[in-house]
């Protein structure tokens, strides 16, 4: 198995938003803000190379959208998800599995194109896309609370163009309170709820080691401790419960956390601290592949 960080860019969300009920006064130390509150994240994927597969955890925003859109969220940074693919050796046309954590923007915008005569379609012809079957409906009948984060555009092109498939969730194991799936060889599923319906949080066993591609339910680092959980979640105290257990978890079992939106740290490990489970060491996916 191999493992590749795949860089697609910066965006700006709201600082408060992103930190819920902690104060401005603490977390723009961990996330400085501009002048309109906004804090900068990264768009952070991972591709997996297991046998004969090649698995890319989200993809990004895109590119599709209309500049008024753009304007909101301030894309900025010279990666892009076609350049980091290159940088690798590789193209659309070589991902076959095009996995996504859930359905928000910011996750599976890459994974549609617009051609150039302005027709929707899949960004990798050759990729099987995967959601599950309750996240896919709680995405195309939105709740106010998240339509904005669910675009059609999206969404449709995937399942269209029959490239769509379901993970199955019914099969499920009860590990350590957490809800498992088997996905691939070396590839399980941790299901979550607190962020948004039946998000999907890869576990990678790599070189002897755990991967926990951590989406968002843990988007940074800055978010380990648990009452930092995010505005946008539609079950914030599921979310802090789901967190408890993953972490606690990790801890035991010395996880590696791949963060997909801390714009400065890839990914860490966690040590136990007089105010709880804290990251213990930070270092990139690169240095664990060595």
């Amino acid at each position: 198995m191999k493992l590749y960080t795949i860089d697609t860019g910066f965006f700006k969300l709201d600082g408060g938003a992103m930190f819920g009920v902690v104060p401005k006064t603490i977390w723009q130390n961990l996330n400085p803000p501009d002048a309109n509150n906004m804090c900068t994240w990264a768009m952070r994927c991972l591709l997996v190379e297991t046998g004969n597969r090649l698995i890319l955890i989200d993809n990004g925003i895109g590119n599709k959208q209309s500049e008024k859109f753009f304007s909101h969220y301030y894309l900025h940074g010279d990666a892009s998800l076609q350049g980091s693919l290159h940088k690798v050796g590789l193209n659309f046309n070589d991902i076959t599995d095009a996995f996504l954590t859930h359905l928000h923007f910011d996750h599976c915008g890459g994974g549609v194109i617009r051609t150039s005569d302005g027709k929707l379609q899949p960004a990798f012809p050759h990729a099987t896309y995967w959601t599950n079957e309750a996240h896919w409906q709680w995405a195309i009948q939105p709740n106010a609370r998240e339509k904005a984060s669910f675009l059609s555009e999206n969404l449709l092109p995937m399942q269209e163009s029959g490239q769509l498939k379901m993970v199955q969730l019914t099969q499920q194991t009860t590990d350590s309170q957490l809800l498992v799936v088997p996905f691939a060889e070396g590839v399980e599923l941790v299901a979550v709820d607190g962020h948004t319906e039946k998000q999907m949080l890869p576990l990678i066993n790599f070189k002897g080691r755990k991967v926990l591609f951590c989406g968002d339910l843990l988007p940074s680092a800055g978010h380990i401790p648990l009452p930092y959980v995010m505005a946008y979640d539609v079950r914030p105290l599921l979310t802090l419960q789901e967190k408890e257990q993953v972490l606690n978890r990790a801890l035991a079992e010395n996880w590696v956390l791949f963060f997909e939106h801390d714009p400065v740290h890839e990914c860490c490990t966690l040590q136990p601290t007089d105010k709880g489970i804290r990251p213990k060491d930070f270092f990139r996916l690169s240095e664990l592949s060595a």
